[in-house]
């Protein structure tokens, strides 16, 4: 591991920035009187902060370390997938494409809506639990990349003192999460906005001027060839990881929860609408920006003879175990003192605001859509802040043992989106269905939802654990991306049948079918 240009200066900006977080969660604190309070913030976001916000807790370290992979390893044709993100969020602003929806029932959580849509209380918790694991399985990665990270950038080999400032961090998040709530979270996302978006600027800009640009794309060209360019090229991206791509950028801002939470938080539909459409840039900067800074770390390390090693074959091939740490370690060299200590504040900023939105939407999650519904009682206001707060401490300690025992056999980035998937495949169809389509059938969605856990095949290590590569090798399911899509198909075409095999008493099929004549 190279030296780090990172000095006692720069941990002294990382820890005044960090502190200044958990001050904020305990004054917000004597805001929140309720569980309205403590998940939406009252309902009161409105459009500017909810932006930040919005993309703030989107553009998490992990979002700028699996974008920075992409980017090292794909070239510019990776910015493909910023675009077709940005692309789907405007498309779901202007139209309000199940989100408004949404906030106009008022949902907290979209299990909830999978009881007041389909009439089963059962239904909810289902969904609930499998919300929440498959979210919890998807930041199962967010400490290890954090880890990698803090590595790269400080210079740090010592793996025990890593594990600790990562603890220690974690605990931060859930002190201000945990007394602050979604307020909290919004306030501290803002700030992480800020901090964060200046200083990828900042880092894209001195690397330009340290590289050059046509400097940059002659590598990149060098590396990749036209695959660099072009994701439709021999040996790029293909149709079907492109197509993959445009769905997750719909699913990421339409149906993925942290994501709902805040078109729930709005304080209108018309606020929603706004909320998106003016998203829709920061949905594709936050890929961009990263993935490009993981463009100047091949470019840096290809042309370094001392260094090249660490990230190349000797064909000159990327290392693909390796290529995580490139951005990190590119960044410790490339930026001054200072500077270096106001990127990393905002990075491990960003790494806080990811961790504080989605350990609060997975512990309401399954407090309001697991425990209260099996509670024949209702709980009070104050028993579900304690459980909600309960839960958070409950899955910080998982995180905490499965980034360490958990070892990545692919790419970050589609690791995040198959956990995802095992979770957003099912609900994208009980969504569709239910919202636009009035024959959707609790049958139908139970179908959808337990066809969409076959999504858990794209990651590798069950594919091989269960026997099932060679399977789904001859059935063409070769990829990650091929499998989500082939488990969205799947959903839907659950839907569909179990709704027109088994249709509600109440829905329109159903009314026909013991009524020939009508």
């Amino acid at each position: 591991m190279p030296t780090s240009n990172f000095t006692t200066l720069d941990w002294i900006i990382v820890v005044a920035y960090l502190l200044g977080t958990v001050g904020i969660g305990v004054y917000v604190n004597r805001y929140i009187h309720g569980m309205g309070d403590f998940l939406v913030a009252g309902r009161a976001l409105k459009t500017r902060l909810g932006i930040a916000t919005m993309v703030g807790s989107e553009l998490g370290l992990v979002t700028a370390m699996f974008m920075a992979q992409k980017g090292f390893s794909g070239g510019f044709a990776a910015f493909h997938i910023g675009l077709l993100a940005g692309i789907a969020t405007l498309a779901v602003g202007l139209t309000g494409f199940i989100v408004v929806p949404l906030r106009e029932m008022e949902i907290t959580t979209i299990p909830e809506y999978y009881e007041r849509r389909f009439k089963s209380r059962n239904l909810r918790i289902f969904g609930g639990l499998v919300l929440a694991l498959s979210g919890i399985l998807n930041m199962g990665m967010f400490l290890k990349a954090g880890a990698i990270f803090l590595t790269g950038l400080t210079g740090m080999s010592d793996p025990n003192l890593i594990n600790w400032v990562m603890t220690i961090m974690i605990v931060l998040v859930l002190l201000y999460t945990a007394l602050g709530g979604m307020v909290s979270v919004i306030i501290t996302d803002y700030m992480q906005f800020v901090v964060l978006s200046f200083g990828l600027l900042i880092a894209v800009g001195i690397s330009v001027y340290k590289l050059g640009w046509l400097n940059i794309v002659e590598q990149v060209t060098t590396v990749h060839g036209d695959a660099g360019f072009n994701p439709l090229a021999e040996g790029g991206f293909g149709p079907s990881y492109m197509s993959w791509m445009l769905f997750m950028g719909l699913i990421s801002c339409a149906v993925w929860q942290t994501a709902v939470m805040r078109a729930c938080a709005a304080e209108s539909a018309e606020v929603v609408r706004r909320l998106y459409k003016w998203s829709s840039l920061g949905f594709i900067m936050r890929a961009v920006l990263p993935q490009f800074l993981g463009i100047c770390a091949l470019t840096y390390f290809y042309q370094n003879p001392e260094l090249r090693g660490q990230f190349f074959s000797g064909d000159g091939s990327v290392i693909d175990e390796n290529s995580l740490s490139a951005m990190p370690v590119f960044l410790s060299q490339i930026l001054p003192v200072g500077i270096i200590g106001l990127v990393g504040a905002g990075m491990l900023a960003a790494f806080m605001s990811t961790h504080d939105t989605y350990l609060l939407c997975w512990a309401s999650v399954l407090v309001e859509d697991v425990v209260a519904p099996l509670n024949k009682s209702q709980l009070s206001q104050k028993t579900r802040l304690f459980l909600t707060r309960v839960f958070l401490v409950l899955i910080a300690g998982f995180l905490l043992i499965w980034s360490m025992w958990y070892e990545l056999s692919q790419d970050l980035w589609d690791y995040m989106a198959v956990s995802g998937a095992i979770y957003f495949t099912g609900a994208f169809s009980l969504l569709l269905g239910g919202i636009y389509w009035k024959k959707a059938s609790t049958f139908g969605a139970w179908l959808a939802l337990l066809c969409g856990v076959s999504a858990v095949l794209g990651l590798k290590d069950v594919r091989e654990g269960l026997g099932l590569s060679d399977v789904l090798l001859n059935m063409g399911l070769d990829s990650a991306a091929k499998i989500g899509l082939a488990t969205v198909a799947l959903s839907i075409v659950g839907l569909i049948v179990g709704s027109y095999l088994r249709p509600d008493p109440d829905s329109p099929s159903a009314s026909q079918a013991s009524n020939p004549t009508a």
